[in-house]
């Protein structure tokens, strides 16, 4: 054997034995130090122990508790700065739910060196022992403290957006400026505050607004538009007006009531736009329609006898009508465009014939048919309603082929039409009414038309015989019974066809002074002529004893009479007429009158009134 090879191992062997027992002794020497320290800071904080630079070693938890408590007090003086804009408000962590935890923060500082693996704890030991062991407070945080710190500044920041806008007020305009609407972000802002406190110093913190801005900041422009617009009425004119054309002003007051403001989009921007409410435009409008229409009216002639030519005596008249929608529109730009007047929209007619239309033109040559009727005895309004009403048909005329409507000439016989009251039939018995008299003229011109040969459409009768229509020049004459025409307006009419090639102008001429009433037709003969003849009144019936009745409204001893007695009867007018050996019409006009009965009215008290016919 190699004496130096068995020296080797035994070597080796003293080394690892010597490093064996060195750990040994430094394991026990520290196990024995780690529990020792630990015997004797038994229940207590171990040395080296600190927090915010104060010892805490030694300590049980309830005096590190302390120590913690009046070693660390930023939750009261700490400072943070909450900011919106130039307004801020300074508050204190704990005004937010920020509070340190004692408790916790003591019982981390025991758990030092005591917590973990061995070799955890004997370097936390050997840290504690030799370099000292800093333990971090323990702080809490309670959003909802913060929240509801928020939530009550949220109703100094808060504001609702509003929209820029303009009333008016009995014409006085009132601008109300638009507002942005702010809101206080909780979450957002409740996320930047955390952010702040976990740093645990002081700091500022702008708090997250969200701001909506109103479609409509600014409307004093629009406003002082509106206020241009009421400083003066608007004036409504009809096109190509002269000065004897109406015109109409609608003051301020009721224009402002006519306004509507409506909300536009321009572009990425909304303005206000300034204009009419046009539902109310157009019934405003609607109410002038009876003042703007006309229909349109030929000129009116008469036939001058020396020369046979025509003289004008009513110029024509267009056609005018209202044209609504169009005349809105007007209106409604004239007010956007702040005007103070409107052309209003109407459709022009122009008349058939012109003023400076010929009687060759016409086929008016020639008188062709003449009547005149009496009305010797009429009262003063009698009279004048018979001027009224003729002086409708002076100068008028009528187309070849066209039928004339009496009552559409007359129109409403009404007392705003210039007729006074006269007396008129009404059922069974006269009355006084407006328009008593227009009968001597539905009756002359029946005749007229009979006797010139023209088409007669509708003719009604009267109920009982009237002395007015068989009148002449010199007395009565009974062969003119049945010849009467009663108009009513609208119910009662006269029409006669102008049944010629030509056209037929017609003249009226009322004499007060000779109690007369005279028609005449103007055209062209086209050859006819007329045939009549009439059986007279026969089946005569004698009317009743006249009536006596008593009439408060007289005086005592007075008698007047209000009805007169009148036979009824029959009579049966024909007429034919030819031309050219040809019959253009076999006409019969019968006519049965009722028996009309003499009414007398006296007032109270009077006394010898027959008895044997008196009655109520």
């Amino acid at each position: 054997m190699n004496p130096s090879y068995n020296r080797k191992p035994t070597l080796f062997r003293q080394i690892l034995s010597a490093v064996v027992m060195a750990l040994a002794g430094i394991l026990v020497f520290t196990l024995g130090w780690t529990l020792g320290i630990n015997l004797l800071y038994a229940g207590k904080v171990l040395p080296g122990v600190s927090l915010n630079g104060r010892s805490l070693a030694g300590m049980d938890v309830t005096a590190a508790q302390l120590a913690i408590s009046s070693s660390y007090d930023f939750p009261q003086s700490g400072h943070i700065l909450l900011q919106d804009g130039e307004k801020s408000w300074l508050v204190t962590p704990d005004q937010l739910g920020v509070y340190l935890d004692t408790v916790g923060s003591a019982q981390n500082a025991m758990a030092v060196g005591r917590n973990g693996s061995v070799i955890k704890r004997l370097e936390d030991l050997t840290q504690a022992a030799f370099y000292g062991y800093e333990i971090s407070p323990i702080f809490i945080f309670n959003q909802k403290v913060a929240l509801q710190y928020l939530t009550d500044l949220s109703t100094t920041i808060d504001q609702p957006i509003k929209e820029a806008g303009i009333s008016v007020q009995n014409a006085q305009v009132v601008i109300s400026q638009g507002q942005p609407g702010r809101i206080l972000d909780l979450a957002a802002s409740l996320n930047a505050i955390s952010a702040q406190l976990t740093q645990m110093r002081d700091g500022i913190v702008p708090l997250v607004i969200q701001e909506n801005q109103p479609k409509m900041l600014d409307v004093s422009k629009q406003g002082e538009l509106v206020k241009s617009i009421l400083s003066q009425p608007l004036t409504l004119i009809l096109p190509d007006a002269g000065d004897k054309d109406p015109s109409w002003q609608i003051q301020p007051v009721d224009l402002a009531r006519l306004l509507a403001f409506t909300e536009v989009q321009n572009g990425a921007n909304t303005d206000l736009q300034i204009g009419i409410n046009k539902t109310l435009a157009a019934a405003y409008l609607h109410s002038l329609e009876g003042e703007i229409d006309q229909s349109a009216e030929n000129a009116r002639f008469i036939f001058n006898d020396d020369t046979h030519l025509l003289n004008l005596i009513q110029s024509a008249v267009q056609g005018r009508a209202l044209q609504i929608d169009p005349s809105v529109e007007a209106i409604n730009q004239a007010i956007a465009n702040g005007e103070h007047s409107a052309t209003l929209a109407v459709t022009v007619t122009e008349p058939q014939i012109k003023d400076t239309t010929t009687g060759a033109e016409l086929g008016i040559t020639q008188l062709v048919s003449s009547y005149t009727s009496y009305f010797r005895g009429s009262s003063d309004e009698r009279v004048h309603n018979i001027q009224i009403a003729a002086a409708r048909f002076h100068g008028l005329l009528i187309a070849p082929g066209a039928t004339l409507s009496m009552s559409d000439v007359i129109g409403n016989i009404s007392l705003d039409n210039g007729y006074a009251e006269a007396l008129i039939i009404v059922g069974d018995q006269t009355i006084a009414g407006v328009g008593g008299g227009v009968c001597q003229v539905s009756t002359t011109l029946f005749r007229t038309a009979f006797f010139g040969g023209y088409e007669i459409d509708e003719r009604n009768a009267h109920a009982y015989r009237v002395g007015y229509y068989e009148q002449t020049a010199s007395g009565h004459d009974q062969k003119l019974a049945g010849l009467d025409a009663t108009v009513f307006v609208p119910i009662v009419d006269f029409k006669f066809t102008n049944d010629t090639p030509y056209w037929l102008l017609m003249e009226t001429y009322v004499s007060p002074t000779n109690d007369t009433l005279t028609w005449k037709f103007y055209s062209t003969s086209d050859g006819r002529s007329v045939n009549w003849s009439s059986t007279g009144p026969t089946d005569i019936i004698e009317p009743a004893d006249p009536l006596y009745r008593e009439n408060p409204d007289l005086p005592t001893g007075k008698i007047k009479q209000v009805e007169y007695a009148a036979d009824g009867a029959t009579v049966v007018v024909n007429r034919t007429v030819t031309r050219g050996g040809q019959v253009l019409y076999n006409d019969n006009f019968t006519t049965k009158y009722e028996p009309w009965q003499a009414v007398f009215e006296y007032g109270p008290g009077t006394e010898n009134i027959p008895s044997s016919s008196s009655g109520n």
